[in-house]
């Protein structure tokens, strides 16, 4: 499972395809275009029988591009990514951060797929695909795309945890401009995961990750707050700027329960050692309404008139 980072902190996880998926459905998109190719050449020879042999053979190159080549590369970039073959197999071509390619991507992949694929029947492009770590060939890297999976069982929605009610905005005056992505999806995958972990393994981690974010922020993290509620504070705090961003006046964070709910409305998570400091409101995070006291009105005696405000002499 390759994660990508968006600009709220939210993973997407996408599936790079194996090679014996994509080695599939090259071979289907292959068949398709020599087929197409085998009728348009003879369509063309029967029409051309009087041209001599210099244009027959400017013909049959032209006819070659742009059947094996600009054919593949605009049914890429109007499908956005996904060919017949790698329709058949539920695959489709995405960028690097995971969003449609365009002209270009394709343009790219098709040049290179023409030196890789063709002229050397698909060796070069297997190799580059088992040396890759995600499985890319040599157009994918020049045109920074990458082949992923669409048809992948759903899982469970994973939720991160909103921070304790006493830290929601503590640290507003954070720079978080200097946090890589890969540290906020390691921030991300273990507050997602911490309830999941041994109580030792999950501190000794949750204390790595502060301070690696500390780190990165200029600002040391605060010793009377537990590592894994700072990590959460931090999240939520970055959530609710690029949420502010993104919608004028918002103050919910993309993609957080609400503060003091778990992920479906119950009571919210409990983080190791995250008691209430000195000082701060105890108790749940939503308090309790007080009692109301059903009592009556008072009514004026019949001696005393009106209410008015207006007393009689005596």
């Amino acid at each position: 499972m390759n994660e990508l980072v968006t600009g709220e902190a939210v993973a997407l996880e996408l599936r790079p395809a194996k090679l014996p998926s994509r080695a599939l459905a090259v071979v289907i998109d292959l068949v398709v275009a020599f087929t197409v190719y085998i009728v348009v050449t003879m369509g063309i020879v029967a029409s051309t029988a009087s041209l001599d042999e210099a244009a027959a053979a400017a013909v049959a190159v032209a006819t070659f591009v742009l059947v094996l080549v600009g054919v593949p590369i605009a049914v890429e970039t109007l499908s956005h990514g996904r060919s017949l073959g790698k329709l058949a197999c539920g695959l489709r071509v995405v960028r690097d951060d995971g969003g449609p390619i365009r002209f270009r991507h394709a343009l790219v992949r098709g040049a290179v797929g023409v030196v890789e694929i063709l002229m050397t029947f698909g060796v070069v492009a297997c190799i580059a695909s088992l040396v890759s770590e995600r499985g890319r060939r040599l157009g994918d890297v020049f045109a920074g795309t990458l082949v992923v999976r669409e048809r992948v069982p759903a899982g469970p929605a994973r939720f991160v945890p909103p921070p304790p009610p006493w830290l929601v905005g503590r640290f507003a005056g954070l720079d978080l401009s200097g946090v890589p992505d890969g540290l906020w999806l390691a921030v991300r995958s273990y507050l997602t995961r911490m309830g999941q972990l041994d109580p030792q393994v999950g501190w000794a981690m949750a204390e790595r990750l502060a301070g690696d974010l500390a780190a990165c922020t200029g600002a040391p993290a605060p010793r009377d707050v537990p590592p894994a509620a700072y990590l959460a504070a931090v999240v939520h705090e970055r959530q609710s700027r690029d949420a502010q961003r993104a919608f004028s006046g918002g103050a919910v964070g993309v993609g957080v329960a609400p503060v003091g709910t778990g992920p479906v409305g119950g009571p919210g998570p409990v983080y190791p050692g995250a008691g209430a400091p000195v000082g701060a409101p105890a108790g749940p995070a939503v308090a309790a309404a007080p009692p109301t006291l059903d009592v009556a009105p008072a009514r004026p005696r019949e001696d005393e008139g009106p209410g008015t405000g207006f007393v009689p002499p005596a």
